[in-house]
Protein backbone atom coordinates (compact mmCIF):
# COMPACT_ATOMS: atom_id res chain seq x y z
CA UNK A 1 0.00 0.00 0.00
CA UNK A 2 1.44 3.51 -1.25
CA UNK A 3 1.61 6.15 1.63
CA UNK A 4 1.14 9.77 1.06
CA UNK A 5 4.01 12.20 1.87
CA UNK A 6 4.50 14.95 3.94
CA UNK A 7 4.77 18.32 2.41
CA UNK A 8 5.47 21.40 3.86
CA UNK A 9 3.43 23.45 0.80
CA UNK A 10 0.57 23.50 -0.93
CA UNK A 11 -1.19 24.92 -4.34
CA UNK A 12 -0.45 28.40 -4.78
CA UNK A 13 2.31 29.06 -2.55
CA UNK A 14 5.23 30.79 -3.77
CA UNK A 15 8.72 28.80 -3.74
CA UNK A 16 12.27 29.07 -4.28
CA UNK A 17 13.75 26.28 -6.07
CA UNK A 18 16.93 25.04 -4.17
CA UNK A 19 18.63 22.74 -6.11
CA UNK A 20 19.73 21.52 -9.24
CA UNK A 21 19.40 23.34 -13.00
CA UNK A 22 16.74 26.28 -12.12
CA UNK A 23 18.71 26.90 -8.70
CA UNK A 24 17.46 30.26 -7.53
CA UNK A 25 13.79 30.74 -9.42
CA UNK A 26 11.01 31.62 -8.31
CA UNK A 27 7.40 30.45 -9.31
CA UNK A 28 4.13 29.50 -8.05
CA UNK A 29 2.81 25.98 -6.76
CA UNK A 30 0.29 24.21 -9.83
CA UNK A 31 -0.03 20.57 -8.49
CA UNK A 32 1.05 18.48 -6.25
CA UNK A 33 1.55 14.88 -5.84
CA UNK A 34 1.61 13.70 -2.96
CA UNK A 35 2.22 9.98 -3.25
CA UNK A 36 5.89 10.50 -4.68
CA UNK A 37 6.61 13.79 -3.27
CA UNK A 38 6.74 15.98 -6.76
CA UNK A 39 5.66 19.00 -7.46
CA UNK A 40 5.02 21.28 -10.57
CA UNK A 41 5.74 24.57 -10.42
CA UNK A 42 4.93 27.06 -12.92
CA UNK A 43 7.73 28.04 -15.70
CA UNK A 44 9.99 25.78 -13.53
CA UNK A 45 11.74 22.70 -14.67
CA UNK A 46 10.50 23.01 -18.68
CA UNK A 47 10.63 19.95 -20.82
CA UNK A 48 10.30 19.35 -24.50
CA UNK A 49 7.30 17.08 -25.65
CA UNK A 50 7.47 15.71 -28.96
CA UNK A 51 3.77 14.88 -30.27
CA UNK A 52 2.87 12.98 -33.43
CA UNK A 53 0.04 14.22 -35.40
CA UNK A 54 -3.26 12.03 -34.22
CA UNK A 55 -5.26 13.13 -37.51
CA UNK A 56 -4.02 12.40 -41.67
CA UNK A 57 -4.46 16.21 -41.72
CA UNK A 58 -2.81 17.12 -38.41
CA UNK A 59 0.39 18.12 -38.50
CA UNK A 60 2.92 17.15 -35.56
CA UNK A 61 4.28 19.84 -32.97
CA UNK A 62 6.89 20.40 -30.36
CA UNK A 63 5.04 21.44 -27.16
CA UNK A 64 7.05 22.94 -23.73
CA UNK A 65 5.84 21.27 -20.19
CA UNK A 66 6.41 21.99 -16.92
CA UNK A 67 8.28 18.65 -15.28
CA UNK A 68 7.12 17.36 -11.50
CA UNK A 69 10.45 18.43 -9.47
CA UNK A 70 10.61 16.65 -5.78
CA UNK A 71 8.91 18.82 -3.01
CA UNK A 72 12.98 18.95 -1.21
CA UNK A 73 13.86 20.86 -3.87
CA UNK A 74 12.39 24.03 -3.47
CA UNK A 75 11.80 26.19 -0.44
CA UNK A 76 8.80 28.62 0.74
CA UNK A 77 8.80 32.22 0.10
CA UNK A 78 8.19 33.76 3.25
CA UNK A 79 8.66 37.21 1.96
CA UNK A 80 6.20 37.34 -0.33
CA UNK A 81 2.80 36.80 0.70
Amino acid sequence: MKTKQKMHIKVGDKVTVIAGSNKNKVGDVVKLYPYTGKIIVKGINLKFKHMKPVKENEVGEIQQIEAPIHHSNVKLNINES
